[in-house]
């Protein structure tokens, strides 16, 4: 069966290298949006870019199950919403959908973004306290409805399907 692989966690949680022993593993397409917005933009998140990259890096992984081919979502996906809507998403597509939760500390965090930084500045982007804060303060860990896919939510109010809420959250998405 095709799987989509749904990292969930914070920068500095090892999500890429996780992402990257799974695509090794299972054959699969790997989707990490980091490794695109540096070439093309040099920064995180210029002007909203960083949304309409991962929409369209979901519709690549929807076309590829949609094909047969398994997929690794390297996204951080905080939010409940999120894993909700690429969840039905990509059920709709006739995927399983593992969800990868990588629950990391604040020092461990910290200490991870640091070395990332001091070693492969090229590679990451600079991260400030008020970023970690940030993350930490919005991020939903998943429960247990959602670990075992028995989660079965709607979408947000005023959203009738995700589908419509996901092209909203990530434009270009469709």
């Amino acid at each position: 069966m095709t799987v989509l692989f749904l990292l969930v966690g914070l920068p500095g949680a090892g999500k890429t290298t996780r992402a990257r022993r799974l695509a090794e593993e299972h054959g699969a397409l790997r989707l990490t949006p980091d490794e695109w917005m540096l070439p093309l933009f040099g920064v995180s998140d210029p002007d909203g870019k960083r949304d309409v990259l991962e929409g369209r890096l979901l519709w690549l992984a929807l076309e590829a199950v949609r094909l047969g081919t398994s997929v690794v979502l390297d996204y951080g996906c905080w939010s409940r919403a999120e894993r909700s809507a690429i969840r039905c998403l990509a059920e709709a597509e006739g995927a399983r959908v593992d969800l990868i939760p990588l629950p990391v500390g604040e020092e461990t965090q910290r200490a991870r973004i640091a070395h990332r930084w001091a070693t492969t500045p090229g590679e990451t982007f600079p991260m400030t306290d008020a970023d970690i804060a940030f993350g930490r303060a919005r991020f939903e860990e998943p429960d247990a409805s959602e670990l075992d896919g028995s989660a079965a939510d709607e979408p947000p109010p005023g959203w009738s399907t995700w589908r419509e809420w996901a092209a909203w959250r990530w434009p270009s998405s469709g």
